[in-house]
């Protein structure tokens, strides 16, 4: 067991120090689920989860540089980890540190770290039986990063934001659903609740927020999982209910869609490897006139979103510890014990479904003899009408 904790240790730093390239989302996802997109199901009770995401993208180029075009680099490196903890049936703690931000700003342009986001999933609703889950997430950024409003990094500032998202997910097994294939359905609201920043230090017209900006953020993602390895596909993106202001980077909707591979060695232990590829192809709306002089690329060079992103990361469970001494057999039973209700539940439905087919059988046998009773009588009431009849044709 002390063995499987230092290795865990190790993976983790190996994956957030010897890379350096990690990367940051605002809706990252550390639970159950994808990548980015998150499950309506909680961890259990007492489960304590790491997960790492790491993502990168770089370009060498010919770019028009005030007027003159000339080779530059750039690059968008940034990363963070996510530590979740089962509060209880329906209840679901995130707390989720970027590690790592480059800013294309030089050395003194590096976020280390960058800023906190906490978060509180309510989870793991529905019918008993039903193959269909639903909950909602609760989300808060704080800006405890050194600089803000990124090139090719989603819209951020120096005030708390918050959010919250719907989440709804359908499993192909409603009985051993992480088992089967699932898909997840997440649809939210994201306010940056920062009017009175200053995106340049400055006050000029353009710089400052004149009312909060707000967006819809939303993602699809299904998982098809296998013995060893799972494969899952990711449609997500945003749309500006609320643009930012002009001198804001990112102010743009973006969708994109991320094909993953995980490889699972053990049960508590997950390595992934993927990409993000931009499906849409926003025009540059920032106005680079009231930037000033903190990214030198002229407008329209380069579009605010990388076409394309690599990610890799690696989860795993740190609590309860017995899932590192757990054979084939314990995790049957594990399995049985977390369904328990389920069954009772199945067993209890078909009970009254035994119960009320022999009600059923009763009131059809009690008909038909009312059937048979009813023809007697009219039986009976035609000999009545026959022999009166046959009375008054004697008189």
């Amino acid at each position: 067991m002390k063995k499987a904790i230092f290795l865990s240790f190790v993976i983790i730093g190996g994956a957030l120090v010897s890379t350096k390239v990690l990367n940051a989302q605002i809706h990252f996802n550390g639970g159950r689920g994808l990548n980015y997109v998150h499950s309506a199901w909680t961890l259990d009770s007492g489960f304590l989860t790491v997960r790492a995401l790491t993502r990168s993208f770089g370009k060498v180029g010919n770019f028009p540089i005030n007027g003159t075009t000339e080779p530059i680099t750039i690059w968008d490196v940034t990363g963070r980890f996510s530590v979740n903890y089962g509060l209880g049936r329906h209840f679901e703690l995130a707390i989720s540190p970027i590690v790592y931000g480059d800013t294309n700003r030089g050395a003194s342009g590096i976020n280390a770290p960058d800023d906190l986001f906490l978060s509180l999933k309510i989870g793991s609703f529905g019918t008993v039986g039903s193959s269909l889950a639903y909950g909602f997430l609760l989300q808060t950024r704080f800006p405890t990063g050194s600089l803000h409003n990124i090139p090719f990094e989603p819209y951020s500032t120096d005030h708390v934001g918050w959010g919250f998202t719907g989440l709804s997910t359908y499993s192909k097994d409603p009985l051993y659903p992480e088992d089967a294939t699932n898909i997840h359905v997440n649809l939210g609201y994201w306010n940056h609740n920062d009017v009175g920043t200053s995106l340049t230090g400055g006050t000029a017209p353009g710089t400052q927020p004149e009312s909060m900006s707000q967006e819809l953020i939303y993602g699809v993602g299904i998982k098809i999982p296998r013995e060893n390895f799972d494969f899952s596909v990711e449609l997500y993106g945003n749309k500006f209910l609320q643009k930012p202001p002009p001198a804001a980077y990112s102010r743009e909707d973006y969708v994109y869609l991320s094909p993953t591979v995980y490889y699972k060695p053990y049960r508590w232990l997950a390595f992934h490897i993927g990409a993000d590829f931009r499906i849409t192809n926003p025009s540059d709306q920032t106005d680079y006139n009231l930037v000033g002089s903190n990214f030198p690329l002229d407008p329209g060079s380069q579009p605010s979103y990388p076409a394309w992103r690599v990610n890799f990361g690696t989860s795993f469970t740190l609590l309860p510890t017995n899932v590192y001494r757990v054979n084939d057999r314990d995790i049957l039973m594990q399995k049985a014990e977390t369904r328990r209700e389920l069954f009772e539940q199945i067993i209890k439905e078909q009970r009254q479904t035994e119960s009320a087919e022999a009600e059923l059988e009763r009131i059809k046998q009690e008909r038909r003899r009312a059937e048979k009773e009813l023809e007697r009588l009219r039986r009976i009431l035609e000999g009545q009408v026959k022999r009166s009849e046959f009375a008054e044709e004697n008189d």
